[in-house]
């Protein structure tokens, strides 16, 4: 298992580095460790919030039974049991079921296609076919609530963020920056190339649960017409 490292965030929170590189094999072991605490927590435990190759772990202190020198030690003294308990099973993770995202690329959603197409040396019809081939894996939610953060996109779609960001993109914006694709949950500022528009609402504030995605799980775009387009949105807007 790789090498893990403790360090203490603050008087709440210590966050394990698995490594430094984007990899799926790091984000696995990521996960596996957010399960088991989740499934297995130890006192005072609060939360976990997993990134790329990273695990933050939140804790209340007033809880955590201190069997070391300080609070953080012995949170960390507790993480390291868990992990060095884990680590036989470590590789045994089972994929999660694929996230059928529907996805508009008609020029009118995906505004800078046109751009992409000569900046990439591609036509339209080959970046939608690059983008809608793969199964992505979320490595992390944040900028924005629900914001996902997945990869990797085909090497032939790799680009650099916009050197202008947008004061506002549309929610629902799907969009390339790096080797890197997300979805914007909300009408934000950002600086990613947008190719399209999903067709379902990945953040619904009025849910109980309004995350659609989490970290973890298993995605792919599908791409629809603009009248595909319009009835997955109306069927949403009469549910």
């Amino acid at each position: 298992m790789q090498h893990i490292q403790y360090t203490s965030l603050s008087e709440t929170a210590v966050l394990l580095s698995f490594g430094n590189t984007i990899s799926e094999q790091l984000h696995q072991q990521v996960m596996q460790i957010k399960n088991i605490l989740e499934q297995d927590p130890f006192k005072g435990f609060v939360e976990t919030v997993p990134a790329y190759n990273s695990l933050a772990v939140y804790y209340n202190p007033a809880e955590v039974v201190q069997q070391q020198g300080t609070i953080a030690a012995a949170v960390i003294y507790q993480l390291k049991k868990t992990v060095d308990a884990a680590e036989l099973t470590i590789n045994n993770t089972t994929a999660s079921p694929v996230i059928n995202i529907p996805v508009c690329y008609d020029e009118e959603y995906g505004i800078d296609l046109q751009e992409l197409s000569v900046q990439l040396n591609l036509s339209v019809d080959e970046i939608i076919q690059l983008h809608t081939k793969p199964v992505y894996t979320i490595y992390m939610i944040g900028f924005t609530p629900g914001f996902p953060y997945m990869g990797t996109v085909d090497e032939k779609l790799a680009t650099k963020r916009k050197a202008q960001p947008r004061v506002q993109v549309p929610a629902g914006s799907v969009a390339i920056a790096g080797n890197q694709t997300g979805i914007y949950p909300l009408a934000t500022p950002g600086g990613w190339n947008i190719i399209g528009r999903s067709a379902i609402n990945v953040f619904d504030q009025q849910k109980e649960n309004p995350f659609l995605l989490k970290a973890g799980d298993q995605v792919q775009f599908r791409s629809v017409t603009k009248k595909e387009f319009a009835i997955l949105v109306a069927k949403q807007l009469t549910k």
